[in-house]
Parts: structure tokens; sequence; C-alpha cells
């Protein structure tokens, strides 16, 4: 694999020139946060095989077998740009999409913004959703902030709609539920997903004395994959996963759609969570 970097004083970031990946984040004086999937077999499709790789990835959602685990594995077209780069796959065959991500570097602190975009390259209408994983080593805690307050003026209607998949257990011991957030601590146990609507835009994961949060629109007004879900987490033995969603589109031929993400870094916030409550304030 062929890699690159973007860096300032605060932080790294390493990115694959043959593949759609953001394969290192590194704060300054620390080591990479992201996971490494380099040695995990691939998924064989009707399209050639897919590679994880870890790290950070552009999938569409909703997922479904063969077409989310399209290969972009390949040549990248990529353009250096102020303090960032883009990174364009080809068109994937099958689907139609080209993927693109854009990566801007903030010049003076531990920030990055990342623009995620869908192309629809095929000759008809596709129903998708931005989808931006990001994979991070095991041993931290994952922070969900919840929904809170009243969305009706009686009181009367639910504020809350959290969606399980088939093999997540409700009493899996790595899970908090609490009022204004959940926690999940990621250790190695069988595999774990849960989503959820998200109003406040972000999702953090707290690891060897760093937190990272990325922060994203959350619109009332549109519609989400997986039970309206723009936040999920996965975790399985070997990583865990903070995604977030952008809207559920009918695309249609020669259009795109984005999906912006805004990442920050923060240390020295121990222990957790009773001291980080001023990093984790909605943008």
């Amino acid at each position: 694999m062929n890699k690159r970097t973007l860096k300032n004083a605060f932080l790294e970031i390493e990115y694959l020139t043959d593949s759609l990946r953001i394969s290192g984040l590194t704060p300054a004086g620390k080591q990479n946060l992201l996971a490494d999937m380099s040695h995990q077999p691939p998924v064989s499709t009707p399209y050639g095989d897919f590679y994880f790789r870890g790290g950070h990835r552009l999938w569409h959602a909703p997922e479904a077998m063969p077409r989310t685990y399209a290969p972009d594995t390949g040549e990248l077209k990529i353009t250096d740009i102020s303090n960032g780069v883009i990174l364009e796959t080809n068109t994937e065959l099958g689907t139609g999409i080209c993927k693109r991500i854009e990566i801007q570097l903030a010049p003076d602190k531990p920030s990055a913004t990342l623009t995620h975009t869908l192309i629809n390259d095929g000759l008809w209408a596709v129903e998708l959703a931005p989808w931006a994983i990001t994979q991070f080593q095991l041993g931290g805690t994952v922070i969900l902030p919840m929904p809170v307050g009243n969305v009706d003026e009686a009181g009367l209607l639910p504020n809350r709609n959290i969606s399980f998949w088939s093999y997540s257990r409700i009493n899996d011991p790595r899970l908090s539920l609490r009022d204004d957030y959940v926690l999940f601590h990621a250790d190695a146990l069988p595999a774990f997903k849960m989503g959820y609507f998200n109003p406040h835009g972000w999702l953090a994961y707290y690891v060897n004395g760093t937190l990272f949060r990325k922060a994203f629109a959350a619109e009332t007004s549109t519609r989400y994959p997986d039970n309206n879900s723009n936040a999920e987490i996965y975790c399985n033995e070997q990583f865990v996963e903070l995604e977030s969603l952008g809207a559920l589109t009918m695309l249609p031929p020669g259009k795109e759609i984005t999906h912006t993400e805004t990442w920050e870094l923060f240390n020295g916030l121990e222990p957790l969570p009773e001291n980080i409550q001023k990093a984790l304030q909605t943008p």
C-alpha cells in the first residue's frame, strides 16, 4: 500500500494512494488512533475483492451485498489543494457510483474537515446516502449524545428511537445507557451495532488520553437510512467504528451528494467523562 501524509504542528493524517482510505490519525507525540485491518482477508463480490484495510472509508447506505462492497482499490485521482488533498476513485463496477473525499487540514489546531461526495455516473437514479465510517483501535469509550427534552409542548410524544441489529445484545456489558448520553466501552467481545437519530450532530471516542470528536449535519426535515439513523456505532473483536450518515436521497444520473465531517482532537481530558464536558459541547 502506498501512503502519503498531511500534517501540522498538532496532528498527522495518513492516506492511501491506491485505495480510498485514511489510514492514520496521529496526534502530535502519540500513536495512530485508527485501526489497521490490512491483515484481514478480502470479501469476495461479483465485482471483485473488497478490502477493509482499516482507518476511515466512504460507503453508500443502506448496506447491501454486493452493492456496498464494490471494490474501491485501484489508482486514485489525487489533487493537492492548500492544506489538503482531494482523493477520487474510478466509477464502481455494478453501481455506477464514483466516490470522492476532500481532506482539509486546519493550519493552526488539531482539526480537519472531510467532505465526502458520491457521484452517480450511471444511467438511472439510485437511492442512497453517504456513509462515513471511522475504525478505531479498541480500548477506549464511545460517547453518544442522546436527544433530551420534549418534542411536543405537553411531553406526550417519544423523543428518541434506538435501533439494534439482530446480533446486538441488549444486555451487552459494554453498553451503558444514560439519559443525556450513551457510553460504549470498546472491548473485544462479539459484534454489536446500534444506530439512532442524533440531533446534536457529533460522536466522540476517548482513548489513551485523547478525545476524538466528529461533527456532522443533523437535519430533522430529511430521511436517513436504518430506521432514520444518522449516527451508528459498530464494534467487534478487532475494532470499533464511529459512523455518520447523510440524507437518504434519490440521486439522478450526473448528480452528486455531499456529506461533511469536522474532526477534532482534545488531549489532557482524564478522567472520562467528568472532565470532558467542555469538549463535548455541541459545535
